[in-house]
């Protein structure tokens, strides 16, 4: 007869942990050793951020220092487009997860500094540069060392950038109410082809002088319309601006004016000093017949 053994247990255990609630997710952790980020519960639980927005911000939170994270960059990452990813860093931005500075450096190119806070509300400070001699080697900080918090540091205000000077937009040459209504019309409907070019009623009391500048040189309403539609960026932030650039940019040459030549005035009447018949000549004298007449008796 077998003995049996009490402290084996009855039957293998499952790799995969029994589920503690009739439904929902069950977790398998796995403590991580190397490679790995520690994120708050307060950004992956987060009520107001959109799923987009709280990924990238775990992807960001994972980069090393210096790493690209520009608008471009992501979309040419991730299947996003570059409109989504702007909105996902105005998110973060607004809940205080990312902050975006725009700063000129001394040879007067201007770059964007952008800081991720894995706690919104954190200060940003520097960890210190470890002070070494040409013949030492540098030694890189443990990986336990971590930067002591401190005061912020107020950062050094930009430079106000110059500001651009409005281009004059084109007039027309004649006034025609007719074609400045058709102008104001052509302006008022584009967003019903592209919503987008929604304008307000003093843009379109604007535009619409340079809009018939280009009626006025020939352009048809529907050739003016594509032009002003055609290839829009995105996203739209300025459509009055937009529009004011292309139609100074692309206004087309005036129609060529027709040569119109002086008509030339007829010879005024003069009385024939001999029959007394009236006849156009430039100065008094005789009539046709009459010098006719004259020629042959003198011969």
């Amino acid at each position: 007869m077998a003995f049996q053994h009490f402290s084996a247990p009855s039957r293998a255990s499952s790799a995969v942990p029994r589920p503690t609630a009739r439904s929902g997710v069950v977790h398998v952790n796995n403590r991580h050793t190397t490679r790995y980020t520690v994120v708050g519960n307060h950004l992956a639980q987060h009520r107001e951020l959109s799923l987009l927005a709280i990924g990238l911000a775990v992807h960001i939170q994972s980069l090393p220092v210096g790493a690209l994270v520009g608008i471009k960059f992501l979309s040419s990452r991730f299947p996003e487009s570059e409109h989504r990813i702007a909105g996902a860093l105005r998110e973060l931005e607004a809940h205080g997860y990312l902050k975006r500075t725009r700063e000129r450096l001394p040879g007067g190119k201007v770059v964007t500094r952008t800081v991720s806070y894995n706690q919104p509300g954190s200060a940003v400070t520097a960890a210190p540069e470890p002070v070494h001699t040409p013949q030492q080697p540098r030694k890189p900080p443990p990986a336990t060392q971590k930067p002591t918090p401190g005061p912020e540091e107020p950062a050094a205000p930009a430079p106000a950038p110059r500001p651009v000077p409005r281009q004059a937009l084109p007039q027309p040459r004649t006034l025609d109410l007719e074609r400045h209504r058709t102008a104001t019309a052509l302006l008022a409907e584009l967003h019903r082809h592209e919503p987008g070019l929604l304008l307000s009623e003093r843009d379109v009391h604007r535009l619409a002088p340079a809009t018939a500048a280009w009626l006025e040189r020939g352009a048809s309403p529907d050739a003016v319309r594509r032009t002003l539609t055609a290839r829009l960026p995105e996203p739209l932030k300025h459509p009055a601006a937009l529009l004011a650039h292309r139609l100074t940019a692309l206004l087309p040459a005036p129609l060529p004016t027709a040569v119109v030549r002086p008509a030339l005035r007829p010879d005024p009447f003069q009385t024939c000093e001999s029959c007394e018949r009236a006849f156009r000549a430039p100065e008094p004298g005789y009539c046709r017949d009459c010098r006719t007449d004259r020629r042959g008796r003198l011969a």
